[in-house]
């Protein structure tokens, strides 16, 4: 399967009033078409800023990505974002909501809006669409992000700790309602998490980074002994307790 997102001996530095700061460090990385990657390190070792230079939202210090093997200079269509809050809009339906990146990229067609009102509707989110997000559980609100995210119809989406803002038991939903959207739509996703057990039940491949400057110290790949695989189900496995076991050593989170 190919490659659709490499990252070549990435390093950022950031300028202070002290000098500089190093956040990353020598990131190679490849990720395969339809693979869930998730990333897990320390906080402040460059998760998140490895991300935005995924997206083009930063250009690194040194090193290159490229995505569907052309070199990322600026944003890409073929990325999609999907951040810690919704930011779905208060005065706008969650139909409206949906359709803001087509009408920033003014790409509203009537085989969008199609396009639109199938998703919410294969998601569960058709009669809601005349709502307003204040009217609908985070959960839901979570589930119309992602939709709008899918609508401008992106290769690679990109979840910046996505469901941090969640209760625990809503969080566990959402994760299983994502999981299957993402594998339906046969998405390539790139994750940021503090959540190890979120982490492992998700992806296919965890990454383990360092403490700042962020460089990958390990790479776990994850399988289970489920035929149909969940977050949920994953969760109950046996493997599950040794991926977890495995990854909280190596964050060395006492050091």
């Amino acid at each position: 399967m190919k490659s659709v997102v490499e990252l070549h001996n990435i390093g950022m530095k950031y300028q202070s009033l002290n000098g500089e700061i190093p956040a990353l460090k020598n990131i190679n990385l490849k990720v395969r078409e339809g693979e869930f990657v998730s990333t897990v390190g320390p906080s402040g070792c460059g998760k998140s800023t490895l991300l935005s230079i995924v997206s083009g939202l930063l250009r690194p210090t040194s090193g290159s990505v490229l995505v569907d093997g052309e070199m990322v200079t600026g944003p890409t269509k073929k990325i999609g974002y999907m951040l810690q809050k919704d930011h779905l809009f208060d005065w706008r339906t969650i139909y409206q909501n949906v359709l803001l990146g087509l009408e920033i990229q003014k790409a509203v067609t009537p085989e969008a809006r199609e396009y639109a009102q199938r998703l919410l509707k294969t998601y569960g989110l058709s009669e809601f669409s005349h709502k307003y997000p204040s009217q609908l559980s985070g959960g839901m609100r979570q589930r119309a992000a992602l939709i709008r995210t899918l609508v401008t119809n992106p290769q690679i989406l990109l979840l910046d700790e996505a469901f941090s803002a969640l209760d625990y038991q809503t969080r566990l939903a959402v994760n299983d309602d994502i999981y299957d959207i993402i594998k339906k739509e046969n998405k390539t996703a790139i994750m940021v998490t503090h959540d190890i057990a979120e982490s492992i039940s998700m992806a296919d491949r965890v990454i383990v980074l360092t403490r700042r400057p962020g460089a990958i110290k390990s790479c776990h790949n994850i399988t289970f002994s489920v035929d149909k695989r969940t977050p949920l189900s994953s969760r109950k496995m046996p493997e599950f307790q040794k991926y977890f076991e495995q990854i909280w050593k190596e964050l060395d989170v006492h050091v």
